[in-house]
């Protein structure tokens, strides 16, 4: 069975209100003539909002350019070859590290009009969409069908599948299903000289060549631009059911995670919370939303309905093993909803304080849990910027926020900066990584030589070449 949607375009340029004008530029009026009407701008208030993302660098392109198509969008690279000029493909604009900002100006080739869910096939097992989809939009219609997409980033009602892709992202599921790079079976890609390369497939077993497909996903958008992907869903798990717990103190909860993992149970998710970001959001949902203690931990987990009963009752036992002092079940798909929904307040309650709060979504084995914790209350108690932790616990990816007062001022700029460079140092002196799901973009850029080290990057540089002769696309992020 097919399910195919229409594509919506009545908020594909933003703001809302804003009548399309037609461009007046020469570079514009070179794409207009290579497209057609309605798909060129380059309007003061259209380049200025696609000049940034959740990141505070901003740069405007010269000219946006809507595709429609794949055929757009290699009409726009085999020009942009041509004539050397930059091209930054964008998708939904909700990375957090300045990965879609054109800080070489020229072409912002927007895909958020390829929004079509193609196809939904559960006698494949797969889904065939354009970049442009919501990744909410997806997992709803699969979800309608019986079926599941499972990456579920924070942002899932906002972000696109293309983005997806682009940064590999991940979420609090990807602990048992794993990241974006696990679904995806097949890609259509233009190459930056606009040829079009079909790599995977539909099949869920593909050893013919190279992993392409690997290559692309995680790519930043500096390899190529996906104008197609086919996914692989899952049947929807028949029940889920969770736990929130409270402890008094965050090493129990992180010793906690261990625990329930030594007693042989995978939760689909393991979130873990320290006491900055619950204060923050107490002040934000309230205290009975979020009972005293230093430390919340979140278990979910799925299956048949059977076992989902039983095992709850094991993870319950084991949080009162543990030291929790509060446990609060949830039942049912309504009642998870309602622990997830304050679960992604966190983020907005950091905001709240009036902090800017710089976004790292480091990496560290399981085991480095408690001493990453340790680790940034004394580097908060020495900077004097507050340092707040939360994520996902059971893969060791926790957003660990440098919340800095005034960061508009190159004094409170250099101070935060200095922050992160003892904390990324830390992080990979640690056998972690500095980046999980977010990307490097332009704002991890200046670490990118000693995470990945010299023979690594120039084997990066060497691939980028090989597909991207010009260095047209994305150019001026971590590889340049």
């Amino acid at each position: 069975m097919d399910f195919t949607t229409v594509p919506n375009h009545s908020d594909a340029i933003a703001p809302a209100s804003f009548s399309f004008v037609e461009p007046v530029s020469e570079m514009g009026q070179k794409l207009v003539d290579l497209l057609g009407g309605g798909k060129v701008c380059d309007a003061q208030e259209i380049r200025e909002s696609h000049a940034t993302d959740k990141w505070y660098a901003k740069a405007q392109p010269e000219v946006v350019v809507f595709a429609e198509s794949t055929a757009d969008v290699a009409k726009v690279m085999a020009w942009a070859h041509q004539q050397r000029v930059p091209v930054t493909t964008r998708g939904a604009g909700h990375g957090y590290v300045g990965g879609c900002v054109p800080n070489c100006g020229g072409i912002v080739l927007s895909l958020i009009r390829m929004n079509r869910i193609l196809e939904i096939n559960p006698a494949d097992g797969v889904a065939v969409v354009e970049p442009g989809v919501i990744t909410a939009q997806l997992q709803s219609a699969a979800r309608e069908m019986g079926w599941d997409y499972p990456p579920d980033p924070a942002s899932l009602k906002d972000c696109s599948i293309g983005g997806n892709i682009a940064t590999n992202a991940g979420g609090p599921r990807c602990l048992k299903y794993g990241v974006t790079r696990n679904y995806v079976l097949g890609l259509e890609v233009v190459l930056a000289t606009g040829q079009i390369v079909q790599c995977g497939g539909r099949v869920h077993k593909n050893k013919t060549g190279f992993d392409l497909v690997g290559l692309f996903t995680g790519s930043e958008g500096m390899l190529g631009v996906v104008t197609q992907a086919t996914l692989r869903l899952i049947p929807k798990p028949r029940s889920r059911a969770m736990l929130a717990a409270i402890f008094p103190e965050f090493e129990q909860a992180a010793a906690t995670v261990q625990e329930i993992f030594r007693c042989g149970h995978l939760p689909s998710a393991l979130e873990i919370t320290d006491s900055f970001t619950l204060s923050a959001a107490r002040k934000r949902l309230g205290d009975a939303m979020l009972p005293p203690g230093n430390a919340h931990l979140l278990v979910e987990i799925d299956g048949s309905p059977k076992s989902v009963l039983a095992e709850i009752d094991e993870l319950a036992a084991i949080l009162r093993h543990m030291g929790a002092t509060h446990i609060v079940p949830a039942m049912d798909e309504a009642a998870c909803e309602t622990f997830w929904k304050i679960r992604r307040e966190f983020s907005y309650s950091l905001r709240d304080t009036g902090l800017t709060k710089l976004n790292e979504d480091i990496v560290v084995p399981r085991s480095k849990l408690v001493e990453l914790v340790r680790f940034a209350r004394m580097l908060q108690q020495e900077t004097g910027i507050a340092i707040a932790c939360f994520g996902h616990a059971g893969d060791g990816n926790i957003h660990t926020n440098l919340m800095v007062a005034d960061y508009h001022l190159p004094e409170n700029r250099k101070r935060g900066d200095e922050a992160l460079h003892r904390l990324f140092t830390w992080v990979l002196e640690n056998g972690g990584a500095i980046t999980g799901e977010h990307g490097i973009g332009l704002a991890k850029k200046p670490w990118i030589h000693q995470a990945l080290g010299e023979i690594s990057l120039s084997l990066q540089r060497s691939l980028k070449r090989a597909v991207d002769p010009h260095g047209i696309l994305n150019p001026g992020k971590w590889l340049d």
